[in-house]
């Protein structure tokens, strides 16, 4: 029998019979990180995807707490706001491509995902087609853990033990436009809502699109009338040196999503941007859309977003995005000198993936586990995809030379796996 986990704190993600040993991080600077017993660690990963300003940064906790002494949130519902969402809503807008855009704020990524496929059948149900419902997906894609972001997301392992949990939703394979084709044309366009589509795929295994994908994908859904619903939860507010990844691809989504980056995890914070071509229903024709969150545009959550933007902006960090993705190819390059490597995903992002071969996970399924741990032991955070491999998405203020302790970290430690 497995010794009882010393805490109360069930941790996602994990065999909680196994949780005896956690590392408990107490203090954080830059991409740096401090454990209980003293150890000095490098974040690969900045957090979950989200630490794009990194650890430590006075201008956007003062920000928070000017805002939370001031009035730290009241309700958005009806015809309540407040000063900083109003402007965070605006600050969107613009920056967003192919707007003017309509905001709902959301308390997270799942949150946000959630939102828009409610909004994709409430949408088409306001226009005379409830008929419309089905969301397709790509396989491979994560879009959260609510009940329609694990139905729709494509990793198997997190779908796995709840049954159907929610009708009408297909998976399409990955970087084949003409697999969305064929699944409309099944179908019939006049029952399917959306489309949802992570730009890049993040937790996934870190997958980057074919040339000419988003943007086959993008017209297939205008050609149809499907909602082209772009999921930038992972990639939006810099991470591909752009504040959307819908930018680089010459993308119009009708819905855009975004959290993590857009707060740097300072305060939990989602939002969906709902282009204005498809909101009209709701904002000049009298639909009510009956949906919404406690913390909907929470007030210091906003301020502490509009902070986090300023200083991406100030400290010229999608630049810098643009540096760490074009340094990391350079010096991963060799990493599967150590044998135990399948491939090193990279790509015009600051994000990438460590696979491991398949082969050897298949025949020892603890190994990605020890490579976490022996990553850690070498000094550098990282976690596992469910695919097998090891993410490395660092906070975008990432100095040439923390990439290169970073790198040697993961070199060293891998080494030691065979």
């Amino acid at each position: 029998m497995s010794p009882a986990p010393a805490s109360a704190h069930w941790h996602p993600f994990h065999n909680m019979s196994d949780a005896v040993d956690p590392l408990v991080l107490t203090d954080a600077d830059g991409l740096w990180m401090t454990s209980s017993d003293g150890r000095r660690l490098l974040d690969a990963t900045a957090g979950l995807w989200f630490c794009h300003a990194g650890y430590g940064r006075r201008e956007i906790a003062d920000a928070a707490h000017t805002q939370l002494l001031r009035m730290h949130a009241y309700s958005t519902f009806g015809d309540y706001s407040n000063e900083p969402a109003d402007q965070l809503a605006e600050r969107l807008s613009d920056l967003a491509p192919g707007g003017p855009w309509k905001v709902l704020f959301t308390s997270g990524g799942s949150d946000s995902v959630e939102t828009a496929v409610k909004y994709a059948r409430r949408y088409w149900q306001a226009l005379g087609r409830p008929e419309r419902t089905v969301v397709l997906s790509r396989r491979d894609s994560y879009h959260g853990m609510h009940t329609a972001a694990t139905a729709i997301s494509g990793i198997p392992a997190n779908r796995t033990g709840y049954g159907t949990l929610l009708p009408d939703t297909r998976l399409v394979a990955r970087d084949d436009p003409q697999a969305l084709e064929a699944a409309i044309g099944e179908l019939g366009a006049e029952h399917v809502a959306a489309f949802v589509c992570e730009p890049i795929v993040g937790a996934g295994g870190v997958h980057f699109p074919t040339v000419g994908y988003l943007q086959t994908v993008a017209e297939t859904c205008r050609r149809h009338g499907v909602l082209f619903i772009v999921d930038e939860v992972t990639t939006g507010l810099g991470r591909t040196g752009a504040w959307f990844a819908s930018q680089k691809y010459g993308l119009e989504p009708d819905l855009l999503l975004c959290a993590k980056g857009l707060t740097s995890g300072y305060l939990p914070l989602g939002a969906v941007l709902v282009n204005q071509r498809v909101a009209t229903p709701f904002w000049e024709g009298g639909e009510v859309f009956r949906h919404g969150y406690t913390y909907s545009g929470h007030a210091a959550a906003a301020a502490a977003a509009l902070a986090n933007l300023d200083y991406l902006h100030d400290h010229d960090l999608l630049a810098a995005a643009d540096r760490i993705a074009g340094y990391l190819p350079t010096l991963l390059d060799d990493l599967d000198a150590t044998g135990v490597i399948q491939s090193v995903r990279t790509g015009p992002a600051a994000m990438a993936c460590v696979q491991l071969n398949a082969w050897l996970v298949k025949k020892d399924p603890g190994l990605v586990q020890r490579a976490v741990r022996a990553v850690r032991d070498a000094g550098i955070l990282t976690r596992p995809f469910a695919c097998g491999g090891l993410q490395i998405s660092p906070a975008l203020c990432a100095s040439d030379a923390e990439l290169e302790q970073l790198t040697e970290g993961f070199r060293k430690a891998l080494a030691t796996l065979l």
